[in-house]
């Protein structure tokens, strides 16, 4: 029988050779971030420095050897390889990590949000750092002795390993605890462990863990005041994606991204922090009744949110759904989604432009009742990379702008002006329901509020998009807008005082934590629900 034509390697020799593969060229994020921190510290040992490759290959020496079963490991580490090489391109490139958050982000994203990450530059890293050396895996002969053997190997192999770890842990380990406790994120930067780690947690929070029962929340809802003019109030509510506060003209900045509401009475207010960093996160807990303090998704999940409890009160409710999911806040609310496979004017396949909203809303608005409404509005806003293709190219209002999804290769201008056409069309899309709202002032009281899910990194500290973890997370990925505009009939519904709502819009600090009471607040609902202290309207409100 003929020797085989496959070249062969040790199972032993061949995880060393992907721990220091690992290490030296998917782990570039970590150690790039490794050296920043060592440059910047004084009187760094030689030894300490020397020591930090060898802990990291011993340790993924360690790993790889307890994983490499015979006739799986070859499919594990292929594997590892191709999933390692996407991550790894992901973190260099735009700083994300992969926490648990960010892998319910990952689950939750539709096909044309994964196709806009495509490009030359993330196909290339794939191809030669995953593709590349997984073929040549696929191409070799994994050879092993016999059972003793291979176990007295695997011993040795876990036994050196751990004695390297070991030594380099009498010798600096203040290095390493200093490095640590002040650096804690670099744990969420190691590949494999951490995004291994946080889809394992993201498997057993999601299909393993035993289901809470559901909790009933604001059965006792009721509208609370009679309607003074005869007319029921109707609300719209824009939930943003991706837009951050610091971009928006009204609130200071000094480009005109709200040339189409700055002069429709609209109020602004300038501080509002977002409950998390990705819509998985952020739309699920802006219409929870928990705080962003205690929020916990799984309990959020399994209770009623605002809408159900405006629903009980007898509210009319309809989401129109624009950005691939309401991530189960509209589940038991009738809801219209836009299908950008289905075509038309505004859709190109993989996402539909804002602007397809803008019809059945009028259709909406148009539909008699007597009965109070609340209509959201989930849009695509800014979502990224590819921000070029969020508005038409009529509202390329600031050039150049960038027309690709490797947004780290534009410049800094490009960039900043792509992103900023994003919220320039938002804000038309505002200024038309704005527009409608007025029109319709004879048949009802009319609100609208914006408010966006989170931020956006362009750049920054070289950060790009969001997902971050929020302990972490930058400014410009937590600070959000918030715009509101109300009728003279719902402004005295309500008994408000304009002054002080300015005012407050301007002088206060709020959250998405303030969502569930305001609207509660602004719709007359009266429930024990209703916590007045987090109702952003009632220092404004007369008895």
């Amino acid at each position: 029988m003929g020797m085989s034509s496959q070249p062969g390697i040790s199972s032993r020799r061949l995880v060393l050779l992907l721990a220091l593969y690992f290490f030296f060229v998917l782990n570039l994020p970590l150690t790039t971030k490794l050296a920043g921190i060592l440059e910047s510290l004084d009187g760094v040992s030689a030894g300490f420095v020397l020591s930090i490759p060898v802990f990291f290959v011993a340790a993924l020496n360690l790993l790889f050897t307890l994983v490499a079963v015979k006739y799986l490991e070859k499919g594990i580490f292929i594997a590892l390889l191709l999933l390692s090489s996407m991550v790894s391109y992901a973190m260099f490139q735009y700083g994300v990590v992969f926490d648990q958050d960010m892998m319910a982000n990952i689950m939750q994203t539709h096909q044309g949000e994964a196709k806009s990450y495509l490009n030359a530059a993330s196909l290339l890293w794939f191809v030669l750092t995953g593709v590349a050396p997984a073929l040549l895996l696929a191409r070799v002969r994994i050879e092993h002795g016999g059972v003793l053997k291979d176990l007295l190997w695997k011993g040795v192999s876990v036994l050196g390993s751990l004695a390297a770890i070991g030594v380099i842990a009498v010798g600096y380990y203040q290095d390493y605890a200093s490095v640590g406790r002040n650096n804690s994120y670099l744990r969420q930067l190691i590949i494999p462990t951490y995004f291994l780690s946080s889809a394992g947690g993201y498997v057993n929070q999601t299909y393993l863990k035993e289901e809470l029962p559901w909790r009933t929340l604001g059965e006792d809802a009721r509208v609370g005041r009679p309607h003074h003019n005869g007319k029921p109030n109707l609300l719209v509510l824009m939930v943003g994606e991706t837009a951050r506060g610091m971009n928006f003209e009204l609130n200071g900045y000094p480009r005109d991204t709200n040339a189409f509401t700055r002069e429709q009475g609209v109020v602004s207010f300038q501080a509002v922090s977002s409950c998390g960093t990705a819509t998985s996160v952020s739309v699920p807990c802006m219409f929870s009744r928990q705080p962003k303090s205690d929020y916990d998704a799984e309990q959020a999940e399994r209770q009623d949110n605002l809408l159900d409890v405006l629903e009980h009160a007898g509210l009319d409710i309809t989401w129109l759904e624009n950005d691939g999911g309401c991530k189960g806040v509209c589940e038991r609310i009738p809801t219209q989604s836009f299908r950008p496979e289905d075509g038309g004017q505004l859709c190109d396949g993989d996402y539909c432009q804002d602007g397809v909203l803008l019809s059945p809303l009028r259709r909406a608005l148009d539909r008699p009742g007597q009965q109070d409404r609340v209509l959201v509005l989930h849009m695509v806003g800014s979502h990224g990379p590819t921000y070029y293709q969020r508005y038409p190219a009529e509202f390329a209002h600031f050039t150049p702008d960038c027309q690709r999804s490797d947004i780290q290769n534009c410049s800094v201008r490009e960039l900043v002006n792509t992103y900023d056409n994003t919220l320039y069309y938002s804000d038309y899309i505002i200024s038309q329901v704005l527009e409608m709202l007025k029109q319709h002032q004879a048949q009802w009281n009319t609100g609208l509020v914006y408010l966006s899910d989170h931020g956006e990194s362009l750049g920054e500290n070289g950060l790009y998009l969001h997902g971050l973890p929020y302990a972490l997370a930058p400014v410009q990925q937590t600070q959000v807008p918030m715009l509101m505009w109300l009728s003279a009939g719902l402004g005295r519904e309500n008994g408000l005082d304009n002054g002080c709502l300015k005012q407050q819009a301007k002088e206060g600090r709020f959250s998405h934590d303030n969502l569930f009471d305001s609207v509660l607040g602004l719709m007359g609902v009266h429930t024990s629900q209703y916590q007045p202290k987090q109702d952003l309207l009632a220092p404004c409100r007369s008895a």
